[in-house]
């Protein structure tokens, strides 16, 4: 059997399905096989806080946000900013982090981190409400 493994993102199981969280967030990581890393397909619709409001942080690991389609407003502890595809985002651990979509076209992000980290810290009241960007779909 050979050690690599090719799976379609929209074939994997969308976590925010039947939710009222606006887009999808697809974990590829068991999919694929992955022994190291965590993957995750995170889609973000025009004017969409998928975070509500709120953020984390990881206290071990970093992790690399892969803006591959159009441009999301992303936090960093205090820093704000647009960040344009294609580009991509390391977030080192203790920084606190989140996103949102506040413009007029569709975001494809891809997550990457080590796998099986259980050091998440969910931070409310992160930020807050976006006047561009809903809450639910």
């Amino acid at each position: 059997m050979p050690d690599f493994a090719i799976v379609r993102a929209d074939d994997v199981e969308d976590a925010y399905a039947g939710s009222d969280v606006p887009g999808e967030f697809r974990k590829l990581t068991d999919a694929l096989g992955a022994e190291q890393l965590s993957v995750t397909l995170i889609r973000v619709p025009p004017h969409s806080d998928m975070e509500q409001g709120t953020g984390h942080t990881h206290s071990e690991i970093e992790e690399l946000y892969i803006v591959a389609k159009g441009t999301i407003t992303f936090r960093c502890d205090d820093n704000v900013e647009e960040v344009v595809a294609p580009s991509v985002v390391r977030v080192g651990p203790g920084t606190a982090r989140s996103h949102r979509n506040e413009g007029e076209e569709p975001v494809e992000i891809w997550a990457v981190s080590v796998k099986g980290h259980r050091d998440a810290t969910k931070l409310d009241d992160f930020w807050d409400a976006s006047p561009e960007a809903k809450q639910t779909r």
